[in-house]
C-alpha cells in the first residue's frame, strides 16, 4: 500500500490530491519552484522539496529533479496531477524504474495516446469514429480546418484556419507554441466542424480488465480552445450518450487502460460523434463527475495504483447537475490578456466544501490561491475552480452565477464577470452551446457594472476613503469629512479605472454629514443619456469598509477594501477596481505617441517587422509569450515603425516599450 505520495504538480490539483490523501492516511510530499515557495499547496504538504528556479523547464518539467525529490523525501509513489509531466511516458517509466508506484496509466498507454496522429490510427482500428486529418498542408482539400499539436493539449498549438492563404502562418505559429508548451513542435491538420459541441467521457480502468464509463460532460464553452465552463451530465439524447460511452470504453480497452482518463469527442449538429483526443490523466473538470456520481476519482486512482480492482463495473447513475467554471487571472475584453499581481483578497461566499464532496445542494471550491497569493507569469492563469451542484441544471447555474457575482476578488483582474454573464445568458439556459459560443456572443465581455452605474460606485469609493481618513485623524475624528466653517467647496477625489480612464468625484457634505451635492466626470462613455442620467443619491452611512447609499429611492450597500492606492468596491451590481490618484502628482516622463507597451512580463518570441517599415492597422509586429501562451502585438494604426527596442528572445517587464508606430498623419507632417 502507498504510505507517502509525492505530487509532481502545483496549485489547486496538488491541494486536491492532498485532501484525499489525508482522508486515507497517506503522507504527502510537495515539490515547488522558488516562485511557489509560499504557495498554499506547499504549506499543506507533510513534506516539501525545493526545485531551484521558476520556469516549468527549470522545475516541474525536470524528471531528474522530481525523482531526486522523491528519494530525498522517502516517497513510495508519485501522482503527476495534470499538465507538466502528467502525460509524459518517459516520466512514467522513470518512476516505475525507480521502484516507485505510478498513480496513472502505463507508459505504453500514455505513449500511444500522447502522439495524436498515432492515437487516431490505433483507435480508428478499434472502431472509434474519426475526423479526416492531414500531416501535409498540400493535401488539405477543404476549409475550414484546425491545426493541432500532435503532443499535448489544453488548446495550445491550436489554430482555426478558414482559407488556404492563412494556413502556412497558422502552422508556423502553432509549431512555436507547441514546442514551447510541450517540447515538441509537431502539428497536424484536421477538418474543423462548425458549431460542434465538445463532449467527453470520464473512464476508469483496472488491471483486471474492467473499463467503465462514468458519464459524459459538456465542455463546449471555450476561449482559445481552452475550456472555461464544464458541466455534468451533458445534456444529450440518450442514444448519443450510449454511443459516446461505447466509443470511450472501446478506446480504453484498445490501450489496456488503467486509472482515470478522459476520451474527448466532437458532437456535430447532425448527431455524429468524432474522436478528438484521449487525455491519459485526471482532467481539470473531474469534480463535476464527482459531484454527480458521489465518487472520489483520486481515491479510485490510488486504489488502482495499489493493484486493487475497481469497486464498480458499470456506469453509475448521475444525480442532479453540476457546473464548474475556471476562474482565471485574465482580461477577456482585452484578448484574454493574462493578469499578474498580488491577490489581496480571495473570498467566494456560500462555499460548502473545498476539494471534496457536498452533502447536498451547494458550492465546492478547488483553489490554488488564498489572500496574499502572488500571481506571476510562469504558470497557467487559472486561479481556482468554482462548482455548484443542485437537483436541476437551472438551479445550479443560478447558484453559481450568484456566488461568483458576490465573490471578493481583489488585486488581480479575472474573467469573473464573463463567467457570470455566460451562466445567466438565455442561450446557456437553452443549452444552445457549441465551441463557437463566445465568438457569437461578444456581449458576455461586458463588465457587470455598466458605464452608467460607475459614477455611483466611484462616489461610494470616495466616501469610504473620506471615512477612512476621518477614522485615522489624530484630532477631531468625530467631525464629518470635509467639515469647514464655510462649506462652499466640494471635496475632490480622483481615480484611474482598470482601463486607464481618469474619474473625478466631487461631493459636498453638510455639517450633519449628509450628502448635499455630487458630480462625477470622466470614465468610459455611458449609454443612452436618459437612461444614464445621474440618479438621486442620499448617504445613509459611510465607514472605511462599507458605504450605504440610497440610489433613486433604493438602498444599496457597497463593500470597500483598500490596498495602498488600490480601491475595490463590491456592490449589488458587481465589482469595480479603482486606483486613487495623488492630489499633487509628481511630473513624469511622457511616452512617445504610438508606443506599444508590454501588458505583463514575458519573452519576445518573434519580431515580424523592421525599423522604418510601413505597417497597416492590425499587422502583426511581434509576439510575446507569457503564462504559457503566445500573445500577438498588432499595429494600432497605419504608419511607420519608428522605434523597435526589442529583439527575439529578449525578456521584457510590464510597461516596457515594445515598439513605437508613428501614425501616417504624423509621418506626413
Amino acid at each position: 500500500m502507498i504510505s507517502r505520495l509525492l505530487v509532481a504538480n502545483r496549485g489547486e490539483i496538488a491541494r486536491r490530491i492532498f485532501t484525499t490523501c489525508r482522508a486515507l492516511g497517506i503522507e504527502t510530499v510537495a515539490v515547488h519552484s522558488d516562485a511557489d515557495a509560499e504557495a498554499p499547496f506547499v504549506a499543506e504538504a507533510d513534506h516539501a522539496v525545493r526545485l531551484p528556479g521558476n520556469t516549468p523547464a527549470e522545475t516541474y518539467l525536470r524528471i531528474d529533479l522530481v525523482l531526486a525529490a522523491a528519494r530525498r523525501a522517502g516517497a513510495d509513489a508519485v501522482h503527476p496531477g495534470y499538465g507538466f509531466l502528467a502525460e509524459n511516458a518517459e516520466f512514467a517509466t522513470a518512476v516505475t524504474d525507480a521502484g516507485l508506484a505510478w498513480v496513472g496509466p502505463p507508459a505504453k498507454a500514455i505513449a500511444a495516446m500522447g502522439d495524436k496522429l498515432a492515437a487516431k490510427t490505433l483507435l480508428a482500428e478499434a472502431g472509434v469514429p474519426m475526423l479526416p486529418s492531414w500531416t501535409d498542408a498540400d493535401q488539405v482539400n477543404g476549409f475550414p480546418v484546425l491545426v493541432k499539436a500532435a503532443a499535448g493539449g489544453g488548446g495550445r498549438g491550436m489554430r482555426v484556419v478558414r482559407t488556404a492563404d492563412g494556413l502556412a502562418d497558422a502552422i508556423a505559429s502553432a509549431r512555436r507554441e507547441a514546442a514551447s508548451a510541450f517540447g515538441d513542435g509537431t502539428v497536424f491538420i484536421e477538418r474543423y466542424v462548425e458549431r460542434g459541441r465538445h463532449v467527453e467521457v470520464q473512464i476508469l480502468g483496472d488491471q483486471f480488465g474492467t473499463v467503465v464509463a462514468l458519464g459524459a460532460r459538456d465542455c463546449s464553452i471555450q476561449r482559445r480552445h481552452q475550456k472555461i465552463v464544464e458541466e455534468a451530465p451533458g445534456v444529450l439524447a440518450p442514444e448519443v450518450r450510449q454511443r459516446l460511452h461505447a466509443a470511450a470504453v472501446a478506446a480504453g480497452r484498445a490501450v489496456d487502460y488503467l486509472g482515470a482518463g478522459t476520451v474527448e469527442f466532437l458532437l456535430a449538429s447532425d448527431g455524429e460523434i468524432y474522436f478528438l483526443e484521449m487525455n491519459t490523466r485526471l482532467q481539470v473538470e473531474h469534480p463535476v463527475t464527482e459531484l454527480t456520481t458521489g465518487l472520489d476519482l483520486v481515491r479510485l486512482q490510488l486504489l488502482v495504483a495499489e493493484g486493487n480492482p475497481l469497486p464498480i463495473d458499470t456506469t453509475p447513475p448521475a444525480t442532479g447537475h453540476a457546473i464548474e467554471v475556471r476562474l482565471c487571472a485574465e482580461e477577456p475584453a482585452h484578448g484574454y490578456r493574462p493578469a499578474t499581481g498580488t491577490l489581496h483578497r480571495f473570498a467566494v461566499p456560500g462555499v460548502s466544501a473545498e476539494f471534496g464532496p457536498l452533502t447536498g445542494a451547494g458550492l465546492r471550491l478547488d483553489s490554488g490561491v488564498t489572500d496574499g497569493s502572488v500571481v506571476g507569469v510562469h504558470y497557467d492563469s487559472m486561479l481556482a475552480k468554482v462548482m455548484a451542484w443542485a437537483p436541476t441544471r437551472g438551479e445550479a447555474a443560478r447558484a453559481l452565477a450568484g456566488a461568483l457575482a458576490r465573490a471578493e476578488l481583489h488585486g488581480v483582474a479575472t474573467n469573473r464577470d464573463q463567467l457570470v454573464r455566460i451562466l445567466r445568458s438565455p442561450e446557456f439556459a437553452a443549452v444552445d452551446l457549441d465551441t463557437g459560443f463566445l465568438d457569437r456572443h461578444p456581449e458576455v465581455l461586458a463588465p457587470l457594472v455598466s458605464a452608467g452605474e460607475l459614477p455611483v460606485v466611484a462616489v461610494a469609493a470616495a466616501l469610504a476613503s473620506a471615512a477612512d481618513r476621518r477614522a485615522a485623524a489624530p484630532v477631531l475624528a468625530g467631525l464629518p469629512s470635509g467639515w469647514r466653517n464655510v462649506p462652499a467647496f466640494a471635496q475632490v477625489t480622483r481615480y484611474a479605472s482598470a482601463d486607464g480612464d481618469e474619474i473625478e468625484v466631487r461631493y459636498r457634505l453638510d455639517r450633519r454629514g449628509a450628502l448635499v451635492e455630487w458630480t462625477v466626470d470622466g470614465g468610459p462613455p455611458a449609454g443612452d443619456a436618459a437612461a444614464d442620467a445621474a440618479p438621486a443619491l442620499a448617504l445613509v452611512e459611510a465607514h472605511p469598509d462599507r458605504v450605504v447609499l440610497e440610489v433613486a429611492g433604493v438602498r444599496r450597500t457597497y463593500r470597500v477594501h483598500r490596498a495602498g492606492a488600490e480601491v475595490f468596491v463590491d456592490g449589488p451590481d458587481g465589482a469595480v477596481s479603482l486606483t486613487e490618484l495623488p492630489r499633487f502628482p509628481l511630473p513624469g516622463a511622457e511616452l512617445a505617441a504610438g508606443s506599444l507597451l508590454a501588458p505583463l512580463p514575458g519573452t519576445v518570441t518573434r519580431v515580424q517587422v523592421e525599423l522604418g517599415q510601413r505597417v497597416a492597422a492590425g499587422d502583426l509586429l511581434l509576439t510575446l509569450e507569457a503564462m504559457k501562451l503566445e500573445h500577438p502585438v498588432l499595429a494600432p494604426t497605419d504608419g511607420v515603425v519608428a522605434e523597435l527596442p526589442v529583439s527575439t528572445g529578449g525578456q521584457v517587464e510590464t510597461g516596457a516599450v515594445l515598439a513605437v508606430v508613428n501614425p501616417d498623419e504624423e509621418t506626413q507632417s
